[in-house]
């Protein structure tokens, strides 16, 4: 036989699509006997319709679960997100002022330093014979005008006696006044020279700590190095520089003209961990017109140095705080009506529009709509309905089993025959009833469930 045959093939092919077609058609047949029928019928909502069905009336009727929240006052906080930036507070580059050559290093790559610390050494040699070249100049003209001031004082005796001219006792004193000038410039001349030795012992202008150092020990290095020898950057404290679009500036405006210091909170790149709190400092004098923002800057210690220059991070701006009314964000619903919630009363729910405030974090202002002690559903609601009746599992976190009962469904402690969080009906068709084990954990607040109250006589 050929395997390029397909003919030995076909009637086995055929064969199964007939079971294929006689299978679909018998689920099509039960589908509509078992689920359109009785969901059309008078008893097709009923338990025991229920019970026996799997159609898409099965379920209409039985109390859907969910959990609830508390409607209370809380502190709303009006937060400000943006994506700053950390920005040394100060950043300086250490150079040389003089040139020659470097003898040595007093500092390790990364150390931190404080300011008047000695860094590095240049070669003073040169400096100091320049220093002691100004000094013997000055002792010169220091003697000059010593012996000036002594002839002065004979002429003028001479003077007095008509022995000389008065010419030759004005000429002395102009002798006298232009080595006294000669004695300043000296002077300025030997400081002059012992500020460039000085320059020669290179010392820390600020407090910070040092990056990577830019030339090694034994090099030449001038005043006009552009590099410079390290760079120290001041970290304690140290700056966050941010923006907001300008539609944002006037609640924060608002505040500091009122004197409030604002409060910044910085998180992680992911948004997760804080890293520092600090306060906001200064706004820039002017809107960005590229982009409709305006620059911050805000001031943090930083004293465990968990920040570093360049550094991004996401800032939360604290501008204000208020008590009112809220429910978890979950429970705000938005629709064509606007913004609403389901209620819920004595186990049935209701829609209930409301007017939403400010969002803080999972919390969510309701400025009308809803009273303080009132329960909204914050999770099942995408199976409720106005009217429908709701099977309440926690109430506030907690399980509905120690909530009120006001917070509970039309069936509890109804139809329990004396027993407390359900209905003994309710258990009829389980092992339980049948004396097949222990009794389940009774269903709390929304009533049988489905196949529960009517379906045990019927498997009896």
């Amino acid at each position: 036989m050929s395997f390029q045959d397909p003919e030995p093939l076909r009637p086995r092919r055929g064969r199964w699509w007939g079971w294929l077609v006689v299978v679909c058609l018998v689920a099509a047949g039960a589908y509509w006997y078992f689920g359109v029928q009785n969901a059309g019928s008078p008893g097709g909502t009923s338990p025991a319709s229920m019970g026996r069905g799997f159609g898409p009336g099965a379920f209409r009727g039985a109390p859907v679960p969910v959990r609830l929240a508390t409607v209370q006052v809380e502190t709303i906080q009006h937060t400000l997100r943006a994506i700053g930036t950390v920005t040394a507070f100060n950043t300086v580059v250490v150079r040389s002022r003089v040139g020659g050559e470097l003898l040595q290093l007093h500092f390790q790559e990364g150390q931190r330093v404080e300011a008047g610390d000695l860094l590095a050494q240049i070669d003073p040699r040169e400096f100091q014979v320049a220093l002691d070249q100004a000094r013997g100049q000055q002792q010169q003209n220091a003697a000059q005008l010593q012996s000036a001031r002594k002839d002065l004082e004979r002429y003028r005796v001479l003077f007095r006696q008509n022995s000389i001219a008065r010419q030759q006792v004005e000429q002395q004193e102009a002798l006298v006044k232009q080595l006294e000038g000669a004695q300043v410039s000296d002077q300025a001349a030997v400081d002059s020279a012992g500020l460039q030795l000085s320059y020669t012992r290179i010392t820390a202008p600020i407090s910070g700590r040092l990056g990577l150092r830019k030339v090694d020990q034994g090099n030449i290095v001038t005043a006009s190095d552009t590099e410079g020898l390290v760079t120290i950057t001041q970290t304690q404290p140290i700056s966050v520089e941010f923006t907001l679009p300008q539609v944002e500036v006037a609640d924060v405006l608002e505040q500091l003209r009122a004197g409030r210091t604002l409060q910044v909170v910085l998180h992680d790149q992911n948004d997760i961990e804080e890293l520092a709190r600090g306060e906001l400092t200064s706004l820039d004098n002017q809107i960005d017109v590229t982009t409709g923002t305006l620059r911050l800057k805000a001031r943090f210690d930083n004293r465990d140095e968990r920040l570093f220059p360049n550094q991004f991070v996401n800032v939360r701006l604290l501008v204000s705080s208020q008590d009112m009314l809220a429910v978890p964000s979950a429970a705000v619903q938005v629709g064509s009506i606007g913004s609403f919630v389901y209620v819920v009363d004595d186990g049935v729910v209701r829609i209930q529009r409301i007017t939403a405030g400010r969002v803080d974090g999972q919390k969510t202002a309701v400025l009308d709509g809803l009273q303080a002690g009132q329960r909204v559903v914050v999770e099942g609601t995408d199976r409720l309905r106005d009217g429908g009746s709701v099977d309440v599992v926690s109430v506030d976190g907690k399980d509905a089993g120690a909530a009120p009962a006001a917070a509970r469904g039309p069936g509890a402690g109804r139809g329990g025959e004396g027993r407390p969080g359900g209905s003994s009906s309710s258990r009829a068709g389980s092992p339980a009833a049948a004396g097949g084990g222990p009794a389940p954990a009774p269903v709390e607040g929304g009533g049988p469930p489905a196949g529960n109250a009517s379906a045990a006589p019927a498997g009896h």
